[in-house]
């Protein structure tokens, strides 16, 4: 009897401090949430594929190779398997201010080729689900000559995107052929697959490790870059150094997690800041 009755205090005293705990406080508009702390990866989780074609995805905190690491405040990301880094929670309406330096490891099948990481927004779905490495997102791409272009990732279903963009002749010799660039005061063009090409991206861009444009936004390897995500509503803008380089609206996706690539580059970051917008 008496162990019953001590049980019931227990249960009753947990009960009441339950109810007298704080609950956990929700993401407020206009609150600024750093998500790297410059210490961990809290509020990340890390998420890699499969380390060679055929076998099984490493998955979720899983990652024997250290392709995540944090020393100094930095954030490296190696690139050595495919994967990212993504956000625990689900965001919607925010500026997301990322400041990132590529390394100068490079891996295969990309050990030659431009140094290629990725933002992906407005993640849904399985992890894995696109090409057994990504989510369903738009993403900002990060690629040497090609950082700021807008991809809608998909599987069985895909994202669709208006951007005011215009088609332009892209490649060399026999490989002419048309992409769309983004520009202001173009008309709309509604996208459900492919890629949107950032406004001053080289038509003459090749896959290849250090690819320079003559317009190009990005500062040289191993200097800090600042790029930009705003996603606010429907609509999403990209600023590269303080430059407007792509914009899309009639977003079908408006919230979701936050996925940091690694993908066949070492890449530095120093801040992955969130400032939720006031609507």
């Amino acid at each position: 009897m008496k162990q019953h009755l001590h049980e019931a205090l227990w249960a009753g005293l947990g009960f009441l401090l339950a109810l007298s705990a704080p609950a956990l406080a929700a993401d407020k508009p206009g609150e600024v949430l750093q998500l790297f702390n410059g210490k961990d990866l809290t509020n990340f989780y890390t998420y890699l594929g499969p380390p060679a074609q055929g076998e099984k995805p490493l998955g979720k905190n899983h990652d024997p190779d250290k392709v995540f690491t944090v020393k100094d405040g930095q954030l490296r990301i190696s690139g050595q398997a495919f994967g990212g880094l993504v956000t625990q929670k689900e965001y919607g309406n925010y500026h997301l201010i990322v400041e990132y330096a590529w390394g100068q490891d490079t891996w295969p099948p990309r050990k030659d080729r431009a140094r290629n990481s990725g933002i992906l927004l407005h993640c849904t779905g399985a992890e894995g689900e696109v090409e057994d490495y990504w989510m369903k997102s738009i993403e900002c791409q990060v690629l040497e000559g090609a950082t700021g272009d807008l991809l809608l990732v998909g599987g069985k279903t895909k994202p669709s995107l208006t951007v005011t963009a215009v088609p332009q002749v892209v490649g060399e010799g026999n490989n002419l052929h048309k992409e769309y660039f983004y520009k202001p005061g173009a008309p709309p063009v509604p996208f459900i697959t492919g890629r949107i090409n950032w406004s001053g991206k080289d038509l003459h861009w090749k896959d290849v490790k250090g690819f320079r444009g003559q317009e190009d936004a990005e500062v040289p390897v191993g200097e800090w870059n600042r790029l930009e995500c705003i996603c606010d509503g429907p609509q999403i803008t990209i600023l590269l150094n303080g430059k407007t380089v792509n914009a899309g609206t009639q977003c079908s996706l408006t919230r979701g997690k936050i996925m940091i690539e690694s993908e066949g580059a070492e890449i530095f970051l120093r801040r992955i800041e969130l400032q939720l917008l006031k609507k």
